[in-house]
């Protein structure tokens, strides 16, 4: 049996952003992924049915801050174990391929200018 290491199992992109939206792109990869149990596909599910549902453990009209604080804590249980509970070896698989993409899309937005781009010019100060 192959065996999760301590620790988150995505290493943080230090942008809360960018981690949500690589956590996001994971669930949804690892959704549409055959093999991941077909019952383990209901957390995430199950947590984004309960957010938009209008029935709350503690409404928001009841306590505002806390009826809203439960609704983000029930999505974020429901995707964090949906990643723990999923096989490692695919999680690693498809995180390795989002990672890479990633650093891809970074590559190919730091071009080195061409001479090309280069115009020469003089500067007059003018007082």
């Amino acid at each position: 049996m192959d065996k999760q290491t301590p620790g988150n199992i995505i290493p943080s992109q230090g942008n809360i952003f960018r981690d949500f939206a690589l956590r996001s792109r994971l669930i949804l990869r690892l959704m549409a992924d055959g093999r991941v149990n077909f019952l383990l596909k209901l957390l995430p599910v199950g947590a984004l049915a309960y957010l938009i549902s209008p029935v709350d453990f503690i409404p928001a009209a009841v306590a505002p801050i806390i009826g809203t604080a439960d609704d983000i804590a029930i999505v974020w249980m429901g995707m964090y174990l949906f990643l723990e509970m999923c096989p490692p070896n695919v999680v690693r698989e498809h995180l390795k391929n989002l990672l890479s993409t990633v650093q891809d899309m970074g590559d190919a937005t730091k071009t080195a200018p061409d001479e090309n781009d280069i115009i020469d010019g003089e500067v007059t100060d003018i007082k």
